[in-house]
């Protein structure tokens, strides 16, 4: 049995449930209403029913029709551009096989739209992938919206797109869910060595087919991109939440192991609907508790900054109010136990290979700092993901718990980690609010001083770069980069340029209401900044020259202008209006919220 919570972990949970409690109540007694009307399909007219259950077999239709058979929706991000999801492609068919073994029924209820940051970085379409959450969420409610089905498998993998699915699935709280990965590429050209040439490339050292070469061993095959980026967090996030099967986040695809947790996810979720004795609704998993041990395992890891956006808008979406605040409190308890990149040199694979999710969330319960009474679709509580995965003559079983990591490089247990808190920081002052990662930024590096350089673009500072005009000690503040401004892009074309003025030896820093995601490094960032420029913030009246304060270590982000509120605030240069299809997204870009509050369009807590 585990300890009892940790008394922060305990107090923090505590916290969130006072203050959610009006919403989550609401949400919740929304989601036990539609649970009492039994399968929406028994109350279809026939003509409803029939246009429901037109492609199936015969015997499949009597069974919906009498409503004994449990239907299960199939959502998927399948597409075959992006490699993290072209292993997708085979699921539905292995899905529908293993639900009809368990006695349903799948339908493949739906698609959603896949884009890829890595792709769009630098690029106009960057501006579509955060908007690209909530229409994922919509696309998901569209698909679960013909009252037809028990429960559902979410396929997706990256950035936007597991947030997006989860943000919809919640909607339809009362049905049970399970998220079925795909996992991750094999090791290709290791991750700093990439870097490397990245920095080269930006110093004018290294040629386009340099690069180009450099990348394409990098990304290199099917499965996700083997960074600790927003992709890889959101698995961690899924199994840790008990939304994954134990060890289904990192199996590698193709293998006899993926396939057959793929086909357990499908007879899973199959067992855990109304129908049957186990019916355990998404609504009733993602509660208090399965949030903070999400929060937990993040700062844990060392993961993606983009999760103090969607990890806020999840839990929106569940009635649940959590904040900034309640990042910074459980990060100064939360030991950093992981190294990979941007945050060391391993990857995921080596992380899986040392002991992976098992070792991580048993070493997380026995230092109390993850609840371990919380619904799972495994059913077994939290402990059920202490084991790993294996095939032997029985088929599928769970029984091996790593006792200790193969790899201390990469993986620790709380008794020795690689820091004592989790590495991510909240910092406040006359510039607004902000989000600092520091796992793997120097110790030397989390306060810097310096003259700002203000730009409105990441092509502006691009090109001051070029033209020698950084070299100095200096914070660039880019702004005009929020969600209300242009989308919020990642603005990973930064790292490159920072990242070889501090290499110089200069005193650099970073302070915008942009992203940077799973890729922050080596150079102090305080990203997310609220209130962005776009709606009057601070940062829209910082000019050339005033110096700037970012202290990670004090929670501090100030400006020394005495004048600042006199000032006028500056009008964005740069037109992000059209193209690309962001004509389109006029409308999110009205309507979006603060970063603090998830950056989203759906408004209040419902």
């Amino acid at each position: 049995m585990s300890p009892s919570p940790h008394p922060r972990i305990a107090e923090v949970t505590r916290q969130i449930a006072e203050r959610s409690a009006a919403t989550r109540s609401a949400y919740l007694e929304r989601m036990r209403a539609a649970a009492a009307e039994g399968p929406a399909r028994a109350g279809l007219g026939c003509t409803n029913l029939a246009h429901g259950f037109a492609a199936c077999s015969p015997a499949d239709k009597l069974s919906l029709g009498r409503s004994n058979k449990p239907d299960i929706a199939i959502v998927s991000a399948y597409n075959d551009m992006l490699s993290a999801h072209q292993p997708l492609a085979d699921y539905p068919a292995q899905l529908k096989e293993a639900v009809a073994a368990a006695g349903g029924v799948a339908q493949f209820a739906g698609g959603v739209p896949a884009m890829c940051d890595g792709i769009t970085q630098g690029r106009p379409g960057m501006e579509l992938s955060l908007f690209s959450r909530d229409i994922i969420a919509m696309a998901t409610a569209v698909a679960l919206s013909h009252d037809m089905f028990d429960g559902a498998l979410m396929l997706g993998v990256c950035d936007k797109i597991v947030p997006g699915l989860l943000i919809g699935a919640l909607s339809f709280g009362h049905l049970p869910v399970a998220f079925v990965p795909a996992g991750p590429m094999p090791s290709g050209l290791p991750n700093n060595e990439k870097a490397q040439v990245r920095q080269r490339f930006a110093e004018g050292k290294a040629d386009r087919a340099e690069l180009l070469q450099a990348e394409s061993q990098a990304y290199h095959a099917p499965g996700t991109c083997t960074f600790y980026g927003t992709a890889n967090s959101n698995q961690m996030l899924m199994e840790v939440m008990g939304l994954h099967l134990p060890g289904a986040s990192f199996e590698p695809p193709g293998s006899e192991l993926r396939t057959a947790l793929t086909a357990e996810a499908g007879r899973t979720v199959t067992g855990l609907t109304a129908l049957g004795e186990h019916y355990t609704p998404i609504g009733e998993v993602v509660d208090e508790r399965a949030i903070v041990n999400a929060v937990v395992a993040l700062l844990a890891t060392g993961g993606s900054t983009n999760h103090t956006l969607h990890l806020v808008a999840v839990a929106q979406a569940a009635g649940i109010e959590l904040t900034w605040d309640d990042f910074a409190a459980l990060s100064e308890v939360v030991p950093l136990l992981t190294r990979m990149y941007p945050n060391g040199a391993a990857d995921v694979n080596q992380f899986h290979a040392a002991g992976g999710m098992a070792f991580l969330i048993g070493r997380l319960l026995d230092a109390g700092l993850l609840h371990e009474d919380v619904a799972t679709v495994a059913g077994r509580g939290l402990a059920a993901y202490r084991l790993r995965p294996a095939l032997g003559p029985q088929g599928l079983t769970w029984g091996e718990e790593p006792e200790e990591s193969a790899d201390t490089s990469v993986l620790r247990g709380t008794d020795d980690p690689f820091s004592a808190d989790g590495g991510l920081r909240m910092v406040r002052g006359n510039l607004g609010r902000a989000v600092v990662k520091v796992s793997a930024v120097a110790p030397d590096r989390h306060v810097v001083e310096a003259p700002a350089r203000v730009f409105d673009s990441q092509a502006q500072l691009q090109e001051a770069f070029a033209a020698g005009e950084l070299d100095c000690d200096v914070v660039a503040v880019v702004r005009f980069q929020g969600p209300r401004a242009n989308g919020m892009p990642e603005l990973h074309k930064l790292t490159p340029p920072l990242g070889v003025l501090q290499d110089r030896g200069y005193r650099v820093a970073l302070v915008t209401d942009g992203r940077m995601s799973g890729a922050s490094g080596k150079v102090p960032a305080a990203i997310h900044v609220s209130p962005e420029a776009a709606a009057g913030g601070p940062l829209s009246r910082v000019r050339d020259g005033d110096t700037v304060r970012l202290d990670a270590a004090a929670g501090v982000l100030q400006v020394s202008a005495s004048e600042l509120e006199s000032r006028r605030a500056a009008e964005l240069s740069v037109d992000s209006s059209a193209g690309t299809g962001r004509e389109l997204f006029a409308a999110f870009r009205d309507a979006v919220g603060p970063a603090e509050r998830g950056a989203g369009v759906f408004g209040a807590l419902q």
